[in-house]
């Protein structure tokens, strides 16, 4: 019996596609804003197309086939090959329309996405900027095609994906400027026994110098606990509070506030990172350049920026 996929448009395979990343045809539903017996009737033409079941219950959700694993896997590359022949690869910023997409955090949006704006909106402005949050899940973002870009210190691997090192930072102390410390080089003992404020990322990820301290031994007990660094600057003023940051977000900090180094070094990369499908585009070509420009800038100019990208694949890095 021959199998006939002519009747199988691009689209079903994008629904599948979303359908096994999501997990779930009613989320599915939601993000493509149709019914969920659209993607039901979509899934069921593919079925009898690959003489499959593609998906089957478990518990609560639902689960792929084997058959689904390898239809998805090409699907990927193929929807990806279409993007890149079907974009344009000249670019030009004045004419430009359509969204782009960043994933970012507080770090991002408080020290490169003010001036990136301004940037953004003088050379191109009928290109429509979207920020959404990254937290920990910018690599499945990326993979679902929620964003264009994932920019900050996220250690995304495996996949298609390419990284650009935009800038570099590190840790720093941040206190008032009447605490005691502020007054002397903060020894690892002094900075051990200090009153810290921590944060979280609402539980879903651990800053770095976290990790540093617990190989040296040391594990510290926050005073204060919060979730995001949105509310940094005004809780500090007053107290006897220490809260550790990066530098480039320090500086975006009230002038009274004292900055201090950490007794031990904790470098931070800040990556932006990037999917095949828009790897050729001339339009995201010239907004990631734009961004890795605006990160230099933002930096004065140091050794913080790198123009090696690296392309990852297989959990391997391969420079291009």
């Amino acid at each position: 019996m021959n199998i006939v996929i002519d009747p199988i448009d691009v689209g079903a395979f994008r629904t599948l596609v979303l359908v096994y990343d999501l997990g779930s045809f009613s989320v599915a539903a939601q993000r493509l804003e149709v019914n969920q017996s659209t993607i039901s009737y979509t899934v069921n033409r593919l079925r009898k197309v690959f003489q499959d079941r593609l998906f089957v219950r478990q518990g609560n959700g639902i689960a792929a086939t084997e058959r689904c694993d390898g239809v998805v896997q090409w699907a990927r590359v193929m929807l990806e090959e279409i993007e890149r022949l079907t974009t344009p690869t000249d670019f030009d910023p004045v004419a430009a329309a359509g969204t782009v997409t960043i994933s970012c955090n507080h770090h991002e949006r408080q020290t490169l996405m003010p001036e990136f704006v301004i940037r953004l909106r003088s050379a191109a402005p009928q290109l429509r900027l979207a920020l959404i949050e990254a937290a920990a899940h910018g690599d499945t973002q990326l993979r679902q095609n929620m964003c264009d870009i994932v920019i900050g210190p996220a250690g995304i691997v495996g996949g298609n994906h390419y990284r650009r090192r935009i800038l570099a930072d590190e840790y720093v102390c941040v206190m008032d400027a009447a605490h005691p410390l502020a007054r002397r080089r903060i020894s690892l003992s002094a900075y051990s026994k200090a009153e810290h404020i921590f944060v979280t990322y609402s539980g879903e990820w651990r800053p770095l110098y976290i990790e540093v301290l617990k190989a040296k031994g040391i594990e510290l007990q926050p005073a204060v606990t919060l979730p995001t660094q949105d509310c940094l600057e005004r809780i500090i003023p007053g107290s006897t509070l220490v809260a550790t940051v990066p530098r480039q977000l320090a500086r975006t900090f009230r002038r009274e506030l004292h900055i201090a180094p950490l007794p031990f070094q904790v470098p931070i990369s800040i990556d932006m990172y990037w999917s095949a499908r828009t790897a050729r585009s001339g339009l995201h070509k010239w907004v990631r350049n734009l961004l890795a420009e605006t990160a230099k800038a933002s930096s004065g100019g140091r050794s913080g920026l790198l123009r090696s990208r690296v392309h990852i694949h297989g959990g391997h890095l391969l420079k291009t």
